[in-house]
């Protein structure tokens, strides 16, 4: 997914859960500039990175934060 006028994927993360399993943690650029954090569980994670055809949390940056929506259908 090509990067858009919408909230796009800022930059992400790996961190640590309550539980101390990793998550990533998605800082999300919306159109008003603020930024603001999602945390997804690692299954969720690797989902994202799938559906952005991306080989690193880098080349997550630009992406639709709708592709953390399509993710959810491939865990």
């Amino acid at each position: 997914m090509k990067p858009d006028a919408d909230t796009t994927i800022e930059s992400a993360a790996i961190g640590a859960g309550h539980d101390g399993a990793a998550e990533l943690v998605v800082n999300l650029r919306y159109p008003n500039g603020t930024v603001g954090p999602v945390v997804l569980d690692a299954d969720i994670g690797f989902a994202l990175l799938r559906t952005c055809g991306a080989d690193s949390l880098n080349e997550l940056k630009g992406h639709s934060w709708r592709a953390i929506l399509e993710s959810l259908h491939d865990v």
